[in-house]
């Protein structure tokens, strides 16, 4: 026997987290996670930041509109970013993208000294991001749970979707934890997206998954704990502080891999730690862990919100990449708006509309 629902959605981390609890008691909501623990995988390996300009300038918007939310729930925690490179032509791109839109400041190389101790000559250039913060993923996670629980919506775990059919405008959904039928199928599978289109009969968008490496550190000296998030201009690394004078560093890698359980490589790994040794002369003493998430995009690398324009019960919430988790509160708005039908979206939802890829 199946159990009836009005919307289906397909995936439990972020995004189909966000926008259950968005969604509130407007709708019978469940949620099909294929993992025992929702957000297993994207969700639960970021590297924990928030930046207006990460992303590009079609991104910042949802990032924006994000901000008085999680500020106003404790999630953000006081770190600036600091944009390095080895002279202004290299930062000029990223000034002119977000001229206007984000607060960008141009430092020199006494200023950038004084912020990141130990930085070797050459880099001399900066722009620095004061509204950069910390976010904590996991609390923000386990809100939107908490708050889709409160309005009603059912979480089946290790519920992988094996066959979706759409009959009399409604889809019968096989999944491992039984029959379930609802008017509206999700897609919020992250890495997975294209993999639920084919099983619901649905043309895939071309949404790639992507490995991307972080690793933690202990170096000499111990990274300073108001250390900002420091990223190359030219997008080959990443580093910022953690507890113990430890350091989280990504080589900023996308190596295109199969979805599924993804380990960071020791190459990747090498390959990061060579570039933190041409910025900073800090010694590593030791790698304490390491790990590697997945991102997906779609191919013009711009999220996807809306219905199937072939399919009108199939739901896009997908193609995330990096920038799923800071941009959750105005996505998962936008989402619940268009899946409900309701008018006044804050954010103009063309730019991410299915429709938009061949």
């Amino acid at each position: 026997m199946s159990r009836r629902f009005d919307i289906a959605i397909v995936g439990a981390g972020m995004a189909g987290a966000g926008l259950a609890a968005a969604l509130g008691d407007a709708a019978r909501v469940v949620l099909l996670e294929a993992e025992a623990h929702p957000g297993y995988h994207a969700t639960g390996r970021s590297a924990a930041f928030w930046s207006e300009s990460y992303g590009g300038p079609f991104v910042q918007p949802l990032t924006t509109a994000s901000e008085p939310f999680l500020r106003a729930q404790g999630f953000l925690k006081p770190r600036g970013g600091l944009h390095l490179a080895h002279d202004t032509g290299a930062l000029a791109p990223l000034a002119a993208e977000h001229a206007g839109k984000v607060r960008l400041e141009p430092l020199g190389r006494s200023e950038i000294e004084a912020r990141v101790p130990g930085v070797r000559p050459g880099w001399d250039a900066a722009l620095y991001e004061p509204t950069c913060t910390d976010i904590d993923v996991a609390a923000l996670h386990a809100f939107y749970l908490a708050a889709a629980r409160r309005a009603g919506a059912v979480l089946l775990t290790e519920a992988a979707l094996r066959g979706a059919k759409r009959e009399g405008g409604r889809w019968r959904l096989d999944t491992a934890a039984g029959l379930v039928e609802a008017d509206v199928l999700v897609n919020a599978a992250g890495a997975w997206a294209d993999a639920v289109a084919r099983i619901a009969g649905v043309r895939p968008l071309g949404i790639r998954p992507y490995r991307r490496t972080v690793a933690q550190l202990r170096v000499d000296p111990p990274a300073p704990a108001d250390l900002p998030l420091v990223m190359d201009a030219a997008e080959t690394f990443y580093f910022k502080p953690e507890a113990g004078g430890r350091i989280w560093l990504s080589p900023q890698d996308e190596t295109p891999c199969e979805a599924g359980d993804c380990a960071a490589e020791e190459l990747d790994v090498a390959v990061a730690i060579d570039r933190l040794e041409k910025v900073v002369d800090w010694k590593v003493l030791r790698v304490e862990r390491a790990w590697a998430g997945l991102r997906s995009f779609a191919p013009d690398r711009l999220p996807v919100y809306g219905f199937d324009p072939r399919e009108p019960g199939f739901f896009w919430c997908a193609g995330q990449g990096g920038f799923g988790i800071q941009t959750a509160p105005a996505a998962s708005e936008l989402a619940a708006a268009l899946v409900t039908g309701r008018a006044g979206t804050r954010i103009d939802p063309s730019a991410y509309a299915p429709a938009r890829l061949p």
